[in-house]
């Protein structure tokens, strides 16, 4: 991990396609360690969750060049590497498991390293059966699902609306979790995190407690999607 750091961190201070191409060969060795990695945590969390099991590094990862047709950010490459490991692949639109490696120099993605269970990108009627399913169940969602996760994970309020939605209590426990629109639970980690042995192992076994969550969300997700056929 110690070389795929000092590469993203070279690589946001010349984040250009100069520097890149001159430095084609070390990226692709970065790239080589970072798959084998990854390769490692499909087949960790593939012990626990069977969805995962079958995907593949292409089914899970993502290109380091960037789309710049609609940023004002015209940096041609991301300064990050992602693994985004759901049932059926990233594209999928199911919850699934995101690690993330930043260049640590930010709290804040793109920059911070991070664990994210859940996902980023519902539709309104899955949306909607998660608000109506979690203020009806909260005292279950609340122990049965969230009581799982371990400790570090805390819910992803970014993107949330402003206001809750005039049909739920504004002073009901579960208010919160009605102003969201990407229902996600986060860890940030640090540079230490990364370094220590058996990272594979340990981000599976952090994962691993927020798998009632990840159910729970595609229970909604695959009710939404048998209703579309």
């Amino acid at each position: 991990m110690k070389e795929i750091l000092n590469f993203l961190r070279d690589l946001e201070k010349n984040n250009n396609r100069v520097w890149f191409n001159t430095n084609k060969e070390r990226y692709q060795k970065v790239l080589k360690k970072w798959n084998a990695f990854c390769e490692s945590l499909i087949t960790e969390i593939g012990r626990f969750d069977a969805d995962i099991a079958p995907l593949t590094i292409k089914d899970c990862t993502y290109r380091i060049y960037r789309d710049t047709r609609f940023s004002k950010d015209k940096s041609p490459y991301k300064t990050h590497f992602g693994v985004f490991m759901a049932k059926g692949g990233k594209k999928s639109m199911h919850a699934g498991y995101y690690f993330h490696i930043g260049t640590g120099n930010g709290q804040e993605y793109p920059h911070a390293h991070m664990l994210a269970s859940g996902n980023y990108c519902y539709d309104n009627k899955t949306v909607k059966i998660l608000r109506e399913d979690i203020s009806d169940e909260w005292e279950t969602f609340s122990t049965s699902i969230l009581g799982k996760a371990d400790s570090l994970f805390v819910p992803d309020m970014e993107g949330a609306l402003k206001r809750i939605p005039r049909e739920y209590d504004p002073n009901a426990p579960y208010a919160d979790w009605m102003r969201m629109k990407a229902y996600c639970l986060t860890v940030k980690t640090d540079d230490n995190f990364l370094l220590e042995d058996n990272l594979a192992q340990r981000v599976a076994e952090l994962f691993k407690t927020t798998k009632p969550f990840v159910d729970y969300i595609n229970r909604a997700v695959d009710y939404v999607k048998e209703e579309i056929k």
